[in-house]
Protein backbone atom coordinates (compact mmCIF):
# COMPACT_ATOMS: atom_id res chain seq x y z
CA UNK A 1 0.00 0.00 0.00
CA UNK A 2 2.64 2.49 0.91
CA UNK A 3 4.58 2.17 -2.63
CA UNK A 4 0.95 2.35 -4.44
CA UNK A 5 0.84 6.09 -2.34
CA UNK A 6 4.08 6.49 -3.15
CA UNK A 7 3.77 6.24 -6.45
CA UNK A 8 0.63 8.03 -6.87
CA UNK A 9 2.27 10.92 -4.94
CA UNK A 10 5.00 10.88 -7.62
CA UNK A 11 2.87 10.87 -10.47
CA UNK A 12 1.37 14.09 -9.75
CA UNK A 13 4.18 15.67 -8.17
CA UNK A 14 5.02 18.93 -10.06
CA UNK A 15 8.60 19.69 -7.80
CA UNK A 16 11.09 21.77 -9.72
CA UNK A 17 8.19 22.07 -12.51
CA UNK A 18 7.90 25.78 -13.96
CA UNK A 19 4.47 26.71 -14.77
CA UNK A 20 3.97 30.07 -17.21
CA UNK A 21 0.10 30.86 -17.02
CA UNK A 22 -0.81 33.62 -19.09
CA UNK A 23 -3.91 35.23 -17.72
CA UNK A 24 -2.94 34.07 -14.24
CA UNK A 25 -3.55 36.61 -11.99
CA UNK A 26 -7.52 35.82 -11.16
CA UNK A 27 -10.48 34.00 -12.04
CA UNK A 28 -9.96 30.46 -13.80
CA UNK A 29 -6.11 31.45 -14.46
CA UNK A 30 -5.39 31.77 -10.80
CA UNK A 31 -7.44 29.08 -9.99
CA UNK A 32 -5.21 26.62 -12.03
CA UNK A 33 -2.00 28.64 -11.03
CA UNK A 34 -2.87 27.75 -7.06
CA UNK A 35 -3.54 24.78 -7.99
CA UNK A 36 -0.20 23.68 -9.59
CA UNK A 37 1.35 25.30 -6.59
CA UNK A 38 -0.08 23.17 -4.14
CA UNK A 39 1.04 20.24 -6.57
CA UNK A 40 4.94 21.66 -5.88
CA UNK A 41 5.45 23.89 -9.37
CA UNK A 42 6.77 27.17 -9.54
CA UNK A 43 4.52 29.94 -11.01
CA UNK A 44 4.97 31.91 -13.64
CA UNK A 45 2.08 34.60 -13.47
CA UNK A 46 2.12 35.72 -17.18
CA UNK A 47 -0.50 38.95 -17.54
CA UNK A 48 -0.84 42.90 -18.41
CA UNK A 49 -2.02 44.20 -14.99
CA UNK A 50 1.68 44.01 -12.69
CA UNK A 51 -0.89 45.36 -9.85
CA UNK A 52 -3.05 42.11 -9.89
CA UNK A 53 0.08 40.09 -11.42
CA UNK A 54 1.82 40.98 -7.65
CA UNK A 55 -1.87 40.42 -5.79
CA UNK A 56 -1.92 36.56 -7.11
CA UNK A 57 2.02 36.17 -6.22
CA UNK A 58 1.18 37.09 -2.54
CA UNK A 59 -1.84 34.64 -2.81
CA UNK A 60 0.22 31.99 -3.98
CA UNK A 61 3.30 33.07 -1.62
CA UNK A 62 0.96 33.04 1.35
CA UNK A 63 0.36 29.53 0.92
CA UNK A 64 3.68 28.42 0.47
CA UNK A 65 4.65 28.21 -3.20
CA UNK A 66 6.73 30.18 -5.31
CA UNK A 67 5.62 32.33 -7.70
CA UNK A 68 6.97 35.26 -9.74
CA UNK A 69 5.31 37.96 -12.20
CA UNK A 70 6.08 38.85 -15.55
CA UNK A 71 4.12 41.96 -17.74
CA UNK A 72 2.74 39.71 -21.00
CA UNK A 73 0.47 40.77 -23.56
CA UNK A 74 -0.26 37.84 -25.67
CA UNK A 75 -1.05 39.19 -28.39
CA UNK A 76 2.07 40.95 -29.21
CA UNK A 77 4.94 38.87 -30.26
CA UNK A 78 7.21 40.93 -28.58
CA UNK A 79 6.02 40.99 -24.97
CA UNK A 80 5.27 37.57 -25.54
CA UNK A 81 9.24 36.71 -26.81
CA UNK A 82 9.86 39.42 -23.53
CA UNK A 83 8.39 37.44 -20.81
CA UNK A 84 9.74 33.91 -21.57
CA UNK A 85 13.18 35.57 -21.48
CA UNK A 86 12.45 37.03 -18.17
CA UNK A 87 11.26 33.61 -17.24
CA UNK A 88 13.93 31.71 -18.22
CA UNK A 89 16.43 34.53 -16.68
CA UNK A 90 15.12 34.09 -13.61
CA UNK A 91 14.23 30.35 -12.95
CA UNK A 92 16.33 28.64 -15.60
CA UNK A 93 13.20 26.93 -17.62
CA UNK A 94 9.87 26.19 -18.67
CA UNK A 95 7.92 22.83 -18.40
CA UNK A 96 4.52 23.74 -18.35
CA UNK A 97 2.47 26.34 -20.15
CA UNK A 98 -1.08 27.38 -19.66
CA UNK A 99 -2.88 29.39 -22.27
CA UNK A 100 -5.61 30.47 -20.50
CA UNK A 101 -5.71 34.51 -21.41
CA UNK A 102 -9.14 35.45 -22.91
CA UNK A 103 -11.56 38.55 -23.75
CA UNK A 104 -14.58 38.23 -25.32
CA UNK A 105 -17.55 40.78 -27.14
CA UNK A 106 -21.25 40.17 -27.76
CA UNK A 107 -22.27 40.91 -31.09
CA UNK A 108 -24.38 39.60 -33.52
CA UNK A 109 -22.82 38.24 -37.07
CA UNK A 110 -24.64 40.98 -38.27
CA UNK A 111 -23.64 43.34 -35.96
CA UNK A 112 -19.95 42.51 -35.02
CA UNK A 113 -17.52 45.33 -35.81
CA UNK A 114 -14.21 44.48 -37.55
CA UNK A 115 -12.05 45.45 -34.67
CA UNK A 116 -13.70 43.25 -32.12
CA UNK A 117 -13.17 40.33 -34.89
CA UNK A 118 -9.87 40.92 -34.76
CA UNK A 119 -9.43 41.73 -31.33
CA UNK A 120 -11.09 38.65 -30.23
CA UNK A 121 -8.92 36.13 -32.73
CA UNK A 122 -5.51 38.29 -31.39
CA UNK A 123 -6.04 37.29 -27.71
CA UNK A 124 -8.23 34.05 -27.80
CA UNK A 125 -6.13 32.37 -30.94
CA UNK A 126 -3.05 34.08 -32.45
CA UNK A 127 -1.92 34.74 -28.68
CA UNK A 128 -2.13 31.02 -27.65
CA UNK A 129 -0.39 30.26 -31.03
CA UNK A 130 2.50 32.86 -30.58
CA UNK A 131 2.50 31.42 -26.72
CA UNK A 132 2.48 28.67 -27.69
CA UNK A 133 5.41 29.17 -30.31
CA UNK A 134 7.72 30.62 -27.93
CA UNK A 135 7.41 28.07 -25.35
CA UNK A 136 8.88 25.13 -27.86
CA UNK A 137 12.28 25.46 -27.61
CA UNK A 138 12.18 25.67 -23.89
CA UNK A 139 10.07 22.68 -23.66
CA UNK A 140 12.84 21.29 -26.03
CA UNK A 141 15.73 22.54 -23.87
CA UNK A 142 13.56 20.68 -20.66
CA UNK A 143 13.47 17.65 -22.26
CA UNK A 144 9.66 17.74 -22.79
CA UNK A 145 6.60 19.85 -21.78
CA UNK A 146 3.21 20.48 -20.54
CA UNK A 147 1.15 22.90 -22.64
CA UNK A 148 -2.08 23.39 -21.64
CA UNK A 149 -4.90 25.00 -24.00
CA UNK A 150 -8.04 26.80 -22.28
CA UNK A 151 -11.06 26.72 -24.54
CA UNK A 152 -14.82 26.79 -23.98
CA UNK A 153 -17.72 24.91 -24.04
CA UNK A 154 -18.30 27.74 -27.25
CA UNK A 155 -15.74 25.49 -28.68
CA UNK A 156 -18.50 22.84 -29.39
CA UNK A 157 -21.84 25.14 -28.97
CA UNK A 158 -23.03 28.03 -30.67
CA UNK A 159 -24.41 31.22 -29.64
CA UNK A 160 -26.29 33.95 -31.80
CA UNK A 161 -24.04 36.59 -29.56
CA UNK A 162 -21.27 34.65 -29.76
CA UNK A 163 -20.11 35.68 -33.53
CA UNK A 164 -16.10 36.30 -32.77
CA UNK A 165 -15.81 34.32 -29.24
CA UNK A 166 -16.95 30.46 -30.14
CA UNK A 167 -14.67 30.81 -33.65
CA UNK A 168 -11.71 31.75 -31.27
CA UNK A 169 -12.31 28.85 -29.28
CA UNK A 170 -13.62 25.90 -31.61
CA UNK A 171 -9.91 27.56 -33.31
CA UNK A 172 -7.90 26.39 -30.10
CA UNK A 173 -9.25 22.66 -29.48
CA UNK A 174 -7.87 22.46 -33.36
CA UNK A 175 -4.79 24.21 -32.79
CA UNK A 176 -4.32 21.88 -29.44
CA UNK A 177 -4.52 18.76 -32.03
CA UNK A 178 -2.11 20.50 -34.38
CA UNK A 179 0.68 20.79 -31.62
CA UNK A 180 -0.21 17.58 -30.21
CA UNK A 181 0.94 15.65 -33.52
CA UNK A 182 3.66 18.15 -34.46
CA UNK A 183 5.29 17.65 -31.28
CA UNK A 184 4.88 14.51 -29.48
CA UNK A 185 8.08 13.07 -31.18
CA UNK A 186 9.63 15.98 -28.80
CA UNK A 187 7.39 14.30 -25.56
CA UNK A 188 5.30 17.38 -25.59
CA UNK A 189 1.91 16.22 -24.61
CA UNK A 190 -0.69 18.97 -25.33
CA UNK A 191 -4.18 18.95 -24.23
CA UNK A 192 -6.95 21.49 -23.87
CA UNK A 193 -9.65 21.81 -21.13
CA UNK A 194 -13.31 23.14 -21.91
CA UNK A 195 -14.52 25.11 -18.92
CA UNK A 196 -18.17 24.77 -18.29
CA UNK A 197 -20.66 27.74 -16.57
CA UNK A 198 -18.18 29.06 -13.59
CA UNK A 199 -17.94 32.51 -11.71
CA UNK A 200 -15.80 34.60 -13.26
CA UNK A 201 -15.30 38.18 -13.70
CA UNK A 202 -16.63 37.21 -17.13
CA UNK A 203 -19.85 35.22 -16.48
CA UNK A 204 -20.49 37.84 -13.68
CA UNK A 205 -20.98 40.35 -16.11
CA UNK A 206 -22.83 38.09 -17.90
CA UNK A 207 -25.14 37.36 -15.23
CA UNK A 208 -25.41 41.20 -14.86
CA UNK A 209 -27.21 41.40 -18.02
CA UNK A 210 -29.09 38.10 -17.92
CA UNK A 211 -29.68 37.09 -14.33
CA UNK A 212 -32.01 34.69 -15.10
CA UNK A 213 -29.52 32.74 -16.21
CA UNK A 214 -27.80 31.90 -13.47
CA UNK A 215 -30.81 29.52 -12.05
CA UNK A 216 -31.27 28.50 -15.60
CA UNK A 217 -27.89 27.54 -15.85
CA UNK A 218 -27.51 25.75 -12.35
CA UNK A 219 -31.07 23.64 -12.90
CA UNK A 220 -29.66 22.40 -16.21
CA UNK A 221 -26.06 21.86 -14.65
CA UNK A 222 -26.02 17.51 -13.37
CA UNK A 223 -24.17 18.23 -10.71
CA UNK A 224 -26.20 20.89 -9.23
CA UNK A 225 -24.41 24.14 -9.15
CA UNK A 226 -22.30 26.23 -11.02
CA UNK A 227 -18.47 25.97 -11.10
CA UNK A 228 -15.39 27.03 -9.46
CA UNK A 229 -12.31 28.48 -10.15
CA UNK A 230 -10.56 25.78 -7.99
CA UNK A 231 -12.36 23.03 -10.29
CA UNK A 232 -9.98 23.77 -12.62
CA UNK A 233 -7.03 23.07 -10.41
CA UNK A 234 -7.10 19.12 -10.61
CA UNK A 235 -8.03 18.71 -14.27
CA UNK A 236 -4.96 21.49 -14.86
CA UNK A 237 -2.34 18.97 -12.16
CA UNK A 238 -3.34 16.21 -14.21
CA UNK A 239 -2.19 17.55 -17.47
CA UNK A 240 0.56 18.79 -16.18
CA UNK A 241 1.84 15.70 -14.19
CA UNK A 242 3.54 12.44 -16.00
CA UNK A 243 0.10 10.97 -15.03
CA UNK A 244 -0.96 12.08 -18.61
CA UNK A 245 2.39 11.58 -20.84
CA UNK A 246 -0.10 9.10 -22.80
CA UNK A 247 -2.23 11.81 -23.37
CA UNK A 248 -2.29 14.19 -26.60
CA UNK A 249 -4.93 16.17 -28.67
CA UNK A 250 -7.23 15.49 -26.21
CA UNK A 251 -10.21 18.00 -25.21
CA UNK A 252 -11.00 17.77 -21.22
CA UNK A 253 -14.40 19.11 -20.74
CA UNK A 254 -15.03 20.31 -16.79
CA UNK A 255 -19.00 21.57 -16.81
CA UNK A 256 -20.69 19.41 -13.97
CA UNK A 257 -22.25 17.42 -16.92
CA UNK A 258 -23.65 20.65 -18.76
CA UNK A 259 -23.01 20.08 -21.92
CA UNK A 260 -24.26 16.38 -22.28
CA UNK A 261 -27.81 17.23 -20.67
Amino acid sequence: MFMENEMTNNTFNLNEKVAFVTGGNRGLGLGMAEGLANAGANIVIAARDEKKNADAIEKISANGGLAIGVRCDVADPVSVKSAFAQVVKQLGRVDIVVNNSGTSCRFRPEDTPDEEWDRVMDVNLKGPFMVAREAYPYFLASGGGKLINIASMMSIFGGEYDTAYAPSKGGIVQFTKVCAIAWAKDNIQVNSILPGWLYTDLTQSYLKKFPDQEKLIRERTPAGRWGEPGDLAGPVVFLASSASDFVTGASLIVDGGYSIK
